[in-house]
């Protein structure tokens, strides 16, 4: 399984660093797209929707939802980042119930289907944004990718060696403290030779960096919540030894959000 997920890797890292600085900014926007609908249709699964006309609608929905907000104006960006960090917030005592036994959201389909307006949408906003954006552009959306792997694998291999006490066992039993803390030491020596490439003040990046791999960490345990209540080990197939999109971008969905507004917040006041 690690051989097919590293092959995986080795293939789709070059492709979606490609992608972010050679595509123009409306083909980089159309790719986003893609996925996020990718990531719908996989959405519709885990909600329990079977009827392919109803998963269609949903994914019609989404697509015009896509159009609407490919070049959102300020207060749109505002509003849409101030939503998706409130709901993130909003997953932090709905996953402590669930760890205590107490599942709000099982049966509630139509919830759900709402969920994923608030999972897929912002990313897609906050990712556009950031690479539109002159100050910012292609190379701050690969360090955000950088972060999250760099989270994601530093977990992954401190947890295997150094994993004794579960995170959310009943969430996510793979997932540990000592994961958490690995990704946390990974990361603030990547926050801090990335403030120095970028000129970022120190502190303040380091701090955002941190938070980001906190709150990527809260979105793959989201996710993970959600197969569980559909009884799924996977969102989808079409990704070998990584299952579907969302397996992929469950960190983005909650990281992306915070990485731009702090970034906007920091810029504003240097």
């Amino acid at each position: 399984m690690l051989r097919q997920r590293l092959l995986t890797a080795a293939i789709l890292i070059p492709l979606v660093i490609g992608a972010i600085f050679a595509l123009p900014d409306a083909g980089f926007v159309a790719l986003l797209a893609l996925f996020v609908l990718a990531g719908a249709w996989e959405w519709t699964r885990i909600c329990g929707l079977r009827a392919a006309p109803a998963r269609g609608l949903y994914l019609l929905i989404f697509a015009l939802c896509l159009w609407l907000l490919r070049q959102p104006p300020a207060a749109w960006l505002h509003l849409v980042l101030g939503l998706a960090l409130l709901g993130w917030a909003a997953a932090i005592p709905v996953l402590l119930a669930y760890a205590r036994g107490r599942d709000y959201l099982r049966d509630r389909r139509f919830v759900k289907l709402l969920i994923g307006f608030f999972l897929l949408l912002p990313p897609f906003v906050a990712l556009a944004q950031l690479r539109a954006d002159p100050r910012f552009g292609p190379a701050y959306v690969l360090l955000l990718l950088l972060l999250i792997w760099t989270a994601d694998s530093a977990a992954y291999f401190s947890g295997r060696r150094f994993g004794r006490r579960k995170l959310l066992p009943a969430v996510s039993p793979g997932k540990s403290w000592e994961g958490v803390a690995g990704a946390l030491l990974a990361t603030l020596a990547l926050g801090v030779a990335a403030a120095y490439y970028f000129a970022l003040p120190l502190a303040g990046f380091v701090l955002l960096a941190l938070m980001v791999t906190l709150v990527s960490i809260l979105g793959d345990l989201s996710e993970s919540l959600f197969k569980r209540q559909a009884g799924l080990k996977d969102s989808g197939r079409l990704l070998p030894g990584h299952g579907g999109v969302l397996d992929r971008i469950d960190s983005l969905t909650s990281a992306a959000p915070l990485f731009l507004a702090g970034m906007l917040w920091i810029t504003e006041r240097a």
